[in-house]
């Protein structure tokens, strides 16, 4: 009887060591969570998403404490070049055979839709901190998309509308020629339309053009109220400042559709300011990002950061909060906790993941300061408004992203 005891024991207890090791293999996928970053390290788009993306992980990380569920934490990089192929390649090797667990930074739309395709079919999250497409939570929204800091649809409502409300009812477009700035456009002039306005003209331009003459004597030539710039970096200044040489800013409205501090920094506030612009962020908003900017800053050589550094912190923190919540790092168990959670923290007011992959927060309307009205060369932006989350960003149920139709 006692030896019958004893094996039916030691049967239950190997079962329960069996469930229990299954348990932890699952949780705890190969001895660490693996975070790898895809940034622009030497192009258009580096001060926006470059080596500060890869410092704002690393601190979300160290705050975080360096560990999860009792197993290190590590942070990969790469530079895509902004290039699709690039980036969905280094995504697969990522995946495949380095198993990194989920990958952030995700600049330029067109790279980001090659790896949220890679990431994806792999049931991999991507926290998209710094590409600007709203299709990655429409018509190509997937279950394991994040998308951050900010979108097309929440630019458009913060600036456009506003301006073509004012009386400026004829624009022109001068867009970044890939699927960021297609997007930009195409919804802006939605929302020109529904507020009485009209598109007289417009021009692409190549990612990466330094001269922008012929673009801008076709919009001089339009006889528009505002020159639009769907189009973002250095392409973004190149532009403006094109259009203040060539005499533009004299004759029409210059809207800066998407516009990050580090451009706005280095834009001469003579030509500069009074631009308005929506913004996700805004380093010197109050005590909470002003404490945190600091910190950032002494890793960056006292740089200000832009919206995709504190995006690209707000997302990792609240993944590696989802894995310790869920007691697991698989992607499904984790998208959930991130989606039930709300998100609030010194990047995002009011925050949460909606069922379509969209982080609906708090937008700023800001307006770009003049000389005389900055304290020091990091006083950029004036805030104006604080723009409802439910109020910039495209409702759910105009989304058309069937998965997440489904569920609700």
């Amino acid at each position: 009887m006692k030896v019958m005891q004893k094996t039916l024991l030691a049967t239950a207890m190997a079962a329960t060591m069996a469930i229990t090791g299954s348990a932890n293999a699952a949780g705890l996928s190969d001895d660490k969570v693996k975070i790898g970053v895809l940034v622009d390290m030497g192009g258009v788009y580096a001060d926006i998403c470059g080596q500060g993306c890869v410092e704002a992980v690393k601190m979300a990380v160290e705050d975080f404490g360096g560990s999860v569920l009792g197993k290190p934490i590590e942070v990969v990089s790469a530079d895509t070049q902004l290039k699709p192929d690039i980036g969905s390649a280094i995504a697969r090797q990522w995946i495949e055979q380095e198993q990194v667990d989920v990958i952030n930074g995700a600049v330029a739309s067109s790279v980001t839709g090659a790896v949220t395709k890679v990431a994806s079919d792999a049931k991999k999250i991507t926290l998209i901190a710094a590409s600007a497409s709203h299709a990655f939570t429409t018509k190509a929204c997937t279950p394991y998309n994040a998308h951050w800091t900010y979108d097309v649809v929440s630019l458009a409502n913060g600036t456009v509308k506003p301006i073509v409300q004012s009386g400026k009812k004829k624009w022109f477009f001068v867009t970044a020629d890939y699927a960021f700035g297609h997007a930009l456009e195409s919804v802006a002039t939605g929302v020109i339309k529904e507020n009485g306005g009209e598109v007289v003209g417009g021009v692409k331009a190549p990612l990466g053009t330094t001269d922008f003459s012929s673009y801008m004597l076709q919009a001089q030539a339009s006889g528009a109220d505002v020159i639009a710039l769907a189009n973002a970096g250095t392409d973004m200044v190149n532009s403006l400042k094109t259009a203040a040489e060539f005499g533009v800013t004299e004759t029409a409205d210059v809207a800066g559709l998407l516009v990050f501090t580090p451009n706005a920094q280095a834009l001469d506030p003579n030509v500069a300011g009074g631009m308005k612009l929506t913004t996700g962020f805004y380093w010197d908003m109050d005590d909470e990002t002003r404490a945190w900017s600091k910190r950032y800053m002494a890793r960056m050589d006292n740089k200000i950061p832009a919206m995709p550094h504190a995006g690209a912190y707000s997302s990792t923190m609240h993944y590696l909060k989802a894995v310790q919540a869920a007691g697991t790092d698989d992607s499904d168990a984790v998208m959930a906790k991130m989606k039930e959670t709300p998100v609030e923290d010194f990047f995002s007011r009011n925050g949460y993941l909606r069922a379509d992959g969209r982080m609906v927060h708090d937008m700023l309307q800001v307006r770009i300061k003049k000389a005389d009205e900055r304290a020091n060369g990091d006083d950029i932006f004036a805030i104006e408004q604080v723009i409802k989350g439910d109020d910039a960003f495209l409702p759910l149920s105009k989304g058309g992203c069937e998965f997440a139709m489904a569920k609700n």
